[in-house]
């Protein structure tokens, strides 16, 4: 499984790339209000931009190894999570979101209450270092600390999912 987020963040990649040079950077499979079901599973590939997409890839990558080292059982928990708390996003939210950013905030969320659900030494550490390594993306959870145009929802309620994915998958490795 140590190929699966480099095949998930290709797809993001490569769905960037015919975005930008074949549809000018107008193809956005966003999900958000009147937009079909099935964008609650592109929404996570599609980005704003090279930059947009690069700002995830370099946080996607780190987390994703991070849990997969706990297992592939949560890494699949954190996804599916993240897609089902995206439902009442997508139902009722006024304004669309798409990237990894809610997986990211997922996967952070994962890995920061992981250590606290289970308290085992190597459980610990790991929240502790994510902590370390990328709490500074906490104030990202918070509408007034994200920038316009950043769907702070996307990141809050993956961040919750993580969470719920966690309590999910305690004491299981």
């Amino acid at each position: 499984m140590i190929a699966l987020p480099l095949i998930l963040l290709g797809i993001a990649w490569l769905q960037e790339l015919i975005d930008q040079l074949v549809f000018a950077g107008r193809w956005n499979l966003a999900m958000g209000p009147g937009t079909p079901w099935w964008t609650l599973f592109t929404a996570p590939f599609s980005h704003g931009g090279f930059g947009h997409l690069l700002a995830n890839s370099l946080v996607f990558l780190p987390l994703s190894y991070l849990v997969l080292a706990r297992s592939t059982r949560a890494y699949v928990a954190v996804w599916i999570a993240v897609i089902l708390l995206e439902i009442p996003v997508w139902l009722f939210w006024p304004v669309g979101a798409h990237g990894l950013s809610g997986v990211v905030y997922g996967l952070l969320g994962y890995l920061l209450c992981i250590g606290f659900l289970e308290r085992r030494p190597l459980a610990i550490l790991l929240s502790l270092i994510t902590l370390l390594l990328f709490g500074s993306a906490l104030p990202g959870l918070l509408p007034w600390a994200s920038p316009a145009g950043v769907s702070w929802i996307g990141h809050a309620t993956g961040f919750i999912a993580g969470l719920i994915a966690a309590k999910a998958v305690q004491n299981e490795s």
